[in-house]
């Protein structure tokens, strides 16, 4: 296996760095509106569905990367604290579907707003990182096929 350049790795560290920045700034917001980072990913799991996916645990936890069960506790956390209410499906009344409470809709349209403007300013960094990425990969495939 071939070893990368100086470059490609620098080039991923950005990358990484880039990422790490935005991590980190999205956990301090969510932990400073008493929450931690994975309620939130929860919360903007269910409102950023696409169309025609419904918020089931098996979903969610699809969504999370998350063990079933795992899912389950954290849907039971924010229940408790009022942010999600569980109902049957319309479709299949055996069925769980999870919802956003109007508290879960409101603590999630703060933290995204306050995501989104961030994202304004790292965004471009962030996009910046994985185009030199893309382009040292495209530029390898090229030679290689040269």
């Amino acid at each position: 296996m071939k070893d990368l350049s100086l470059e490609e790795y620098r080039s991923l560290a950005d990358f990484r760095y880039q990422i790490r920045q935005f991590l980190g700034f999205s956990e301090e917001q969510v932990r400073a509106a008493g929450m931690e980072p994975q309620q939130h990913q929860l919360l903007l799991a269910i409102k950023g569905l696409p169309d025609g996916a419904m918020a089931t645990i098996g979903e969610l936890a699809g969504r999370l990367q998350l063990k079933h069960h795992s899912t389950v506790e954290l849907v039971n956390r924010l229940e408790k604290l009022g942010y999600v209410a569980r109902g049957a499906s319309e479709q299949d009344r055996r069925q769980v579907i999870v919802h956003l409470t109007h508290s879960g809709a409101g603590i999630l349209r703060k933290l995204s707003i306050a995501h989104h403007q961030e994202l304004e300013i790292a965004g471009p960094r962030l996009a910046k990182a994985l185009r030199s990425i893309a382009r040292q990969h495209g530029a390898k495939k090229g030679s290689a096929a040269a």
